[in-house]
């Protein structure tokens, strides 16, 4: 009997150990699947909408590459693909590494120099010539041998933020992220939880946090007016209008502005779970949710 008692009660705690691991288990998703764009949408400069120019963007090998060995030159040909599905409390983390040198007619400060982008607006908003997307852009760099190039910046196209409660109105941020030279994968994460924090973590290490990111701030530029990013006066208009309201949401672009760049494992957690304390997958760091995702003991 004692016997029965001891295999009966290990079930149940292997059970009981199982049931908890399946509810503390963070549920990331792959949205870039390694076989095809499926999901992503393609906007560059010049172009419409989904028209890959000179197959800018592609697959191989399971990763996602920006590529320009169809280029003669650059040609001022800024591009961005976006991921088809808004977010704004999430956990987005990948791994990225620069190739080679730099395509020609590419601007001297794009030499290993690329980014992801949060909070972007969509790529069917873009206007026609628009070089960037209202966004905030975890800046990627890559070292150039010559001495320190932190990577896991802040550049902000068309937005502005806070850092320790005061306005930042300058374009790009330097984290304090190590230098990464050569052709090596690097890997990158940014914790983006709505309009009230983002964390940029570089190989496990926070490097840049900042608050309150906003529309705003014009375009980079001397002046900072709109008209350097290419915006039409539609968008300039619209955009214009939304000065100084909160950025809390949007979506995620991977940039092409140059230098080949690959991009493998991009995956999300979405941070809209479950915020019930009695549900056995509660996550404390699940935000404004309808608790739709939890899960009681029956």
């Amino acid at each position: 009997m004692k016997q029965v008692v001891l295999i009966v009660t290990g079930l149940f705690i292997t059970l009981s150990s199982l049931a908890q691991s399946a509810a503390n288990r963070e549920e990331w998703v792959r949205i870039f699947n390694g076989k095809d764009l499926t999901g992503w949408d393609i906007k560059i400069a010049g172009q419409p909408l989904n028209d890959n120019y000179k197959n800018t963007f592609r697959v191989e090998n399971g990763m996602l590459r920006v590529m320009y060995d169809q280029y003669k030159t650059f040609d001022g040909k800024y591009g961005h693909i976006y991921y088809n599905k808004p977010y704004a409390y999430y956990r987005v983390r990948f791994s990225y590494r620069f190739l080679g040198k730099q395509t020609p007619g590419g601007d001297p400060w794009n030499v290993r120099n690329s980014g992801i982008m949060l909070h972007s607006q969509s790529a069917q908003s873009l206007s026609l010539n628009q070089t960037f997307p209202v966004s905030l852009e975890m800046q990627l760099l890559g070292g150039l041998g010559d001495g320190p190039r932190h990577t896991g910046n802040l550049c902000t196209p068309g937005t502005q933020v806070y850092m320790s409660g005061k306005l930042r109105p300058e374009h790009c941020t330097d984290s304090d992220s190590k230098t990464y030279d050569g052709d090596r994968w690097i890997t990158a994460e940014a914790i983006v939880l709505g309009d009230s924090i983002i964390h940029h973590i570089i190989e496990g290490d926070t490097v840049l946090t900042y608050e309150r990111p906003q529309v705003g701030g014009g375009f980079v530029s001397k002046d900072h007016n709109w008209e350097a990013g290419r915006f039409d006066s539609q968008s300039a208009n619209h955009w214009t209008s939304l000065a100084n309201t909160a950025l809390g949401e949007g979506f995620i672009a991977l940039q092409a502005e140059s230098h080949a760049i690959d991009f493998r494992n991009v995956e999300v957690l979405d941070l809209k779970g479950c915020t019930d304390p009695k549900a056995v997958n509660y996550k404390s760091y699940f935000v404004k949710s309808d608790n739709s995702r939890c899960r009681y003991k029956k």
